[in-house]
């Protein structure tokens, strides 16, 4: 993806009459079909079930209440003021079913998902056209940037048409709409208002994780809402770890079970040994039995050990396996591909007799045994070794995965390369 749209401007090639912006629309004067003061302009909304980008519905005070406008009972907008083609207007009711701009996008944060970051909205461009008869607005983008403060400080102090001939001098930040991806916590709300989560489930996991760590508490379970539990798995393994316990702490405990069976049996034994004894409990007790038996077997073990650091899945083969086996049983597993680096021999006791770098298997006929193809030396570690020294095999060897043994050298785990540069990141 391109880096931050915020610094190209969309409106640009639009006419100047044909944009106006949120900050010059609030408290523009509503007239009706005789050039009687109505009220003021308050707010705007749209119906997003209806029309994503259109302004569905135009909220004008008028003595101590309000009153709702639909967009086709508007003739004209203008910079001075709207003028009515109808004057058939309703007292407006709170509706879940509109996202009013200034109330709901004004000053609140949203993803750039083209940038992947988080921003805060300064001002709201929209762009004019005629149909059926009258002016319609449809949002173009939203502001982020000095110009669109710079508007927002000198708005009902300034005349627009000064402040638009000043801010060209200032070079535009803004984000197209359909890059933004709303933050909306209640569920229910999510649906109502049409927010759709690709945007995030588009995002790399490790850009998203950037952004969650940026999100106050709202925010972060609204992006975890909003994914299925394998993506906020890979979320949540990119987080920060002082933050992930605290995610998992705000969820229903069935929920965090989901996400924690998709993860690594490591890295969810690490995000469940940061909390309380009672609610780690909880967790557990709501994941499956396979996955839950995994994780508690990795609780056993000392962080600051190798088999802290291990994951439990893995390829192993028989000692007399071929590159044939090999492949077969690549074709079966369940495991991702791409975090696989070697491949594991071992003895009817399961005892580890070598290791195979998955790249060897490439350029090897199928009946070449596996044994041919060890790395030398072999070399693994013990699940009670220190992570430091862990760290310095890799080093030394330049490992890209290293297996764990028990005291029966049995195999029972392995280090990928991504553990130890965490690990590293940490300290």
């Amino acid at each position: 993806m391109p880096q931050a749209v915020a610094q190209h401007n969309p409106s640009a090639n639009i006419l100047d009459e044909e944009i106006l912006y949120l900050t010059e629309l609030m408290g523009l004067r509503v007239y009706d079909l005789k050039g009687r003061l109505i009220g003021t302009l308050r707010d705007a909304a749209l119906v997003p079930l209806v029309d994503p980008v259109r302004v569905d519905r135009y909220l004008v005070g008028a003595g101590p209440g309000w009153l709702s406008i639909r967009h086709d009972q508007i003739q004209n907008i203008t910079r001075t003021g709207i003028h009515l083609k109808d004057e058939r207007m309703t007292p407006y009711h709170s509706d879940e079913y509109m996202l009013r701009i200034a109330r709901d996008l004004l000053d609140q944060q949203i993803i750039d998902a083209q940038g992947r970051k988080v921003v805060r909205v300064n001002d709201v461009t929209f762009v004019k056209s005629r149909e059926n008869g009258g002016d319609i607005l449809n949002i173009l983008e939203i502001d982020i940037g000095i110009r669109s403060m710079f508007r927002r400080v000198l708005s009902g102090i300034v005349p627009a048409s000064v402040i638009r001939t000043v801010q060209e001098r200032i070079p535009p930040s803004s984000i197209r709409w359909e890059f933004c991806n709303m933050l909306e916590a209640d569920p229910q709300r999510r649906v109502r208002l049409n927010i759709s989560n690709k945007l995030l489930v588009d995002m790399h996991p490790a850009d998203l994780a950037d952004i969650v760590e940026h999100l106050g508490h709202e925010d972060r379970a609204a992006v975890f809402d909003s994914v299925d539990a394998e993506t906020a798995a890979e979320v949540l393994s990119e987080v920060d770890p002082d933050m992930q316990a605290a995610i998992i702490e705000s969820m229903e405990a069935d929920k965090a079970a989901d996400i924690l069976e998709e993860m690594d049996p490591s890295e969810a034994a690490d995000v469940l040994s940061e909390l309380a004894e009672e609610q780690s409990e909880q967790i557990l007790d709501e994941m499956e039995p396979e996955e839950k038996e995994e994780v508690e077997e990795m609780l056993e073990f000392r962080d600051n050990t190798a088999g802290g650091l291990m994951d439990t899945g893995f390829v192993s083969l028989a000692e007399k396996a071929t590159v044939a086996d090999a492949m077969a049983g690549l074709k079966q597993t369940d495991l991702v591909l791409e975090d696989l680096y070697s491949i594991f021999l071992v003895n009817e006791q399961n005892q580890l007799v070598a290791t195979v770098p998955l790249a060897k298997l490439f350029f090897a006929a199928g009946d070449t045994p596996l044994l041919d193809l060890a790395a030398d030396p072999l070399l693994f570690v013990e699940t009670s070794e220190k992570q430091d020294r862990v760290a310095e095999v890799f080093d030394k060897y330049n490992l890209l995965a290293l297996p764990v043994i028990d005291e029966h050298r049995e195999l029972i785990g392995v280090i990928k390369v991504d553990d130890v540069v965490t690990l590293l990141r940490q300290r």
